[in-house]
């Protein structure tokens, strides 16, 4: 769960700072966008699993709105307040406050405050399209992000297991206001509900 929350975390729109000055120009522009949709693909490297690759559809909006989509049906919905991952394969569902996903998750805070992005990372420009995020608390992995055509592209980190994560946006667009029943969770019935943390 943590990888994937990361992941979600790493495309969430935000408001523009003025630590953000320096960046691409496709940085700034990503914060003033109300909404994003793309098709992704997810990559983690271990010496463990090896290479593991998946791939899906997401749809962000402000407040910190989300829709992930992989292929093969695992779904994760957040309405701003719930987060909510279902998987069918399993016939099981989970259900999380934010507020409490938060506290086990500090990342997750930027979907409820994104002005949070500043305290929890020092922005840098590493040289043409490419963003640094510097975490400035410890257990935070350092980001690095690169945008192209004024999108962002990709974001990639070092999980704690020394797994090596990595997001690439496949066809990215900003997109208008989107219809807040996109965000809503469809569990179907005689789905098992799992308590998080047990």
């Amino acid at each position: 769960m943590r990888g994937l929350i990361l992941a979600l975390l790493a495309v969430a729109p935000a408001v523009v700072t003025p630590a953000m000055a320096a960046t691409p120009g496709w940085w700034s522009a990503f914060f003033r966008a109300p909404g994003l949709e793309s098709r992704f693909r997810q990559e983690s490297e271990s010496l463990v699993f090896g290479k593991l690759s998946r791939e899906g559809r997401l749809v962000l909006a402000r407040g910190g709105r989300l829709k992930v989509a992989y292929a093969g049906g695992l779904t994760v919905t957040c309405d701003g307040r719930h987060l909510v991952q279902y998987d069918p394969d399993t016939r099981t569902a989970q259900r999380i406050e934010l507020a409490r996903a938060v506290r086990d998750f500090p990342l997750l805070g930027i979907l409820l405050d994104p002005t949070r992005l500043e305290r929890l990372y020092r922005v840098e420009s590493a040289g043409g399209e490419t963003v640094t995020l510097v975490p400035r608390e410890t257990g935070l992995p350092a980001l690095t992000a690169t945008g192209k055509g004024g999108l962002l592209r990709s974001l990639a980190w070092t999980d704690p297991t020394g797994a090596r994560q990595k997001l690439e946006l496949l066809d990215p667009r900003v997109t208008g206001k989107v219809d807040p029943g996109a965000f809503r969770a469809q569990v179907p019935s005689g789905t098992r509900w799992a308590t998080p943390n047990g």
